[in-house]
């Protein structure tokens, strides 16, 4: 199976959310890492341009668990609507490869 690793990002309200779902998708084996970073988010929603402090999850998982973890994300995120995206990874490095592969999903 080509390992076919991607980059999740998912804005959270706030870091104790950011946290939660980290620690929730990485005891799942859903990711191998997740990043936190301060953002400052300008965006339509309904009808309105609204402005938000937020915080960007980064992860590292692959392309085949983006349904488990947008169910997971589901069942603990705040917004009514959030936003997940996978980027498809073309290269890394040969170690992370390795360590990226053990740690998701038992595979």
């Amino acid at each position: 199976m080509k390992n076919n690793f991607c980059l999740l990002y998912l804005s959270c309200k706030d870091e104790t959310e950011a946290t939660k779902i980290a620690n929730e998708l990485l005891a799942k084996r859903l990711i191998a890492c997740a990043k936190q970073t301060a953002i400052k988010s300008t965006f339509r929603w309904q009808g309105k341009i609204e402005k938000a402090s937020e915080i960007l999850l980064i992860m590292e998982s692959r392309e085949d668990l983006f349904d488990k973890v947008e169910a997971e994300v589901a069942q603990l995120h705040s917004y009514e609507t959030f936003v997940l995206e996978a980027v498809p990874v073309n290269k890394i490095s040969t170690k992370a490869n390795g360590w990226v592969k053990d740690e998701l999903n038992g595979e």
